[in-house]
């Protein structure tokens, strides 16, 4: 028997997070998580409450600013060597948002390997600022090419990391962000010490840091010190900055 052919699908803007506003000012792509390789469908678990409760600490962040929120449905739950599928998907997405919603800025954030893909799709002429959480990157190989960074010139970056992430080798997003500053002064890195691949620990902070972040890039707000300081900071200094216990109580009466 012959190798199975790799099921055609297409990928979709899951329904909108909230209301979407009469006037849509600026949208957020939730990526979600996926596998090294895999043609099954997207699975429901894994980093899937996680994007959700992004997707609502957004919404209320946004909220009056015109920001609308979709996640990504992608075709395949595997990133697929050289196919790159769920960077694909993500490119498709900030296509979509362009008819559907017109020339506005778009914040790509993608979850493990999702941070991957919205790190990938970063270079989308839509797309202005990418946020990488826990994002799951390949080990470096000198046969093979780096992970690609240009693509990053001229967005708004942030990538945030567990230091004790077994899954995602939180050294490797260190390399890519040392990388990627060299191209674009625009890129901050923020460790969370202790915490695991899905951040559970210190939850809260990082999505106060993530939606803190999206509002500076999408509507032009000053962001909070830590992000101003990690922004300016040269390397390594701006790429290992520590996430602070409590990070966003004083961001939330803004």
């Amino acid at each position: 028997m012959g190798q199975q052919a790799t099921p055609v699908r297409t990928a979709g803007l899951g329904r909108a997070v909230g209301a979407v506003p009469d006037s849509v000012c600026g949208v957020v792509l939730l990526l979600p998580g996926g596998e090294e390789v895999s043609a099954r469908r997207p699975s429901l678990t894994g980093t899937a409450a996680f994007v959700r409760s992004l997707g609502r600490r957004f919404v209320r962040t946004g909220r009056g600013e015109g920001l609308a929120v979709h996640t990504v449905r992608y075709r395949y739950r595997g990133w697929n060597g050289s196919e790159a599928h769920l960077a694909a998907d993500a490119q498709w997405a900030a296509d979509e948002v362009v008819r559907r919603y017109g020339d506005v800025p778009v914040c790509l954030v993608g979850v493990g390997m999702g941070g991957r893909a919205a790190l990938r799709a970063g270079g989308h002429e839509a797309v202005n600022s990418v946020v990488a959480l826990a994002p799951w990157l390949p080990e470096e190989d000198v046969a093979a090419p780096a992970e690609p960074v240009k693509q990053l010139v001229g967005r708004r970056v942030l990538i945030v990391h567990g230091t004790n992430d077994e899954r995602s080798d939180p050294e490797l997003s260190f390399r890519l962000a040392a990388r990627a500053k060299k191209v674009n002064r625009e890129v901050c890195r923020f460790e969370v010490h202790s915490d695991g691949h899905r951040l559970n620990g210190h939850r809260d902070e990082v999505e106060c840091l993530a939606a803190d972040f999206m509002r500076g890039a999408l509507f032009g707000h000053p962001v909070s010190r830590p992000v101003e300081d990690a922004l300016a900071a040269p390397p390594p200094i701006g790429l290992r900055m520590p996430l602070a216990a409590g990070f966003g109580k004083s961001l939330r009466r803004r």
